[in-house]
């Protein structure tokens, strides 16, 4: 059985290695197509893969058609828009993330722009601290429950919106729930941004949820950038010289922005919230066990298509 390892950008060697013994355990045979430079080279390599492991590339239809015999694509990660969930539905393939495996990295680079934001961007001016202030989050799965623990830390006063938690799971870890999205946004000093890029949630968060922060907000995104209304971004941002707004996720609108708003923006070169070590490597070999569950067990807890 033929497990492929398709990854543009690699994963760290520690992390191949620990694949590969997972996979070698359950006596699967471990192929690896790294930095490849072309679809066609994907396309050849999925031809004879039973399951694929992947990070940020792209597994559409095309790749689906050429890979007769897969039964299972894991993401190695949280979001999986990478995937093509009708199309693997529709050839019978399970597809699957590997949910908490980078929450921990992404929640500490919101900290990092937190802090990097409050200090004015290091420009060496004053700046405020982040003990006391109140801290929104936007969703409360994985990363938005490990943001909480790490803000505990720093004394902040932490509130969720999230109409897919319940009100308890939210206080038992310390975090006041908001009644509504236009309630938390209202209160948050500081708001970390934690929604997927849904039908429901792309373009969701524009002007006038922006508009509602307090002076001097502060606004993260390391989610993604479909979430954001870009024009509803500027147009805040134009109207409100007190907000600021740092993304690990780049707006399409970037350069423009940074010319416009030198100090108030930031955003990082590419998505690094999960380039860790530690983040890497645990999702990886998370993705190696779960296809190992499925083979053996028929384990799909961790499928998001239907």
């Amino acid at each position: 059985m033929k497990i492929l390892v398709a990854t543009e950008k690699p994963f760290a060697p520690v992390a191949v290695e620990g694949i590969r013994e997972v996979l070698q355990a359950a006596g699967m045979e471990t192929v690896l197509l790294e930095k490849y430079t072309g679809r066609a080279q994907l396309l050849e390599a999925a031809a004879d893969a039973d399951a694929m492991i992947v990070r940020s590339d792209k597994v559409d239809a095309a790749v689906i058609e050429a890979a007769p015999r897969l039964k299972i694509v894991v993401r190695a990660g949280a979001g999986y828009d990478n995937l093509d969930l009708d199309a693997c539905t529709a050839h019978g393939i399970v597809a699957e993330n590997t949910p908490g495996q980078n929450s921990n990295a992404v929640a500490e680079l919101v900290f990092g722009m937190a802090v990097m934001a409050v200090r004015n961007m290091y420009a060496g001016t004053s700046g405020t601290e982040l003990r006391g202030k109140r801290l929104g989050l936007h969703a409360f799965g994985q990363v938005g429950r490990c943001v909480a623990r790490i803000a505990a830390g720093f004394g902040m006063h932490v509130s969720a919106f999230d109409p897919f938690c319940p009100p308890e799971v939210m206080r038992e870890a310390g975090v006041e729930p908001a009644d509504s999205v236009e309630a938390l946004y209202s209160a948050s000093d500081v708001l970390s941004i934690h929604i997927p890029a849904t039908a429901e949630t792309r373009g969701s968060i524009g002007a006038r949820l922006i508009g509602l922060m307090p002076k001097g907000g502060v606004l993260i995104n390391t989610a993604r950038k479909e979430v954001m209304d870009e024009n509803g971004l500027t147009e805040a941002l134009a109207s409100r010289p007190d907000l600021r707004y740092l993304a690990d996720v780049r707006p399409d609108c970037a350069e423009a922005l940074a010319e416009a708003y030198p100090g108030r923006v930031f955003f990082t070169p590419k998505k690094m919230g999960a380039q860790t070590a530690e983040a890497n490597i645990n999702a990886g070999i998370a993705a190696a066990r779960q296809i190992v569950a499925f083979f053996r067990d028929g384990d799909t807890r961790f499928r998001v298509n239907k």
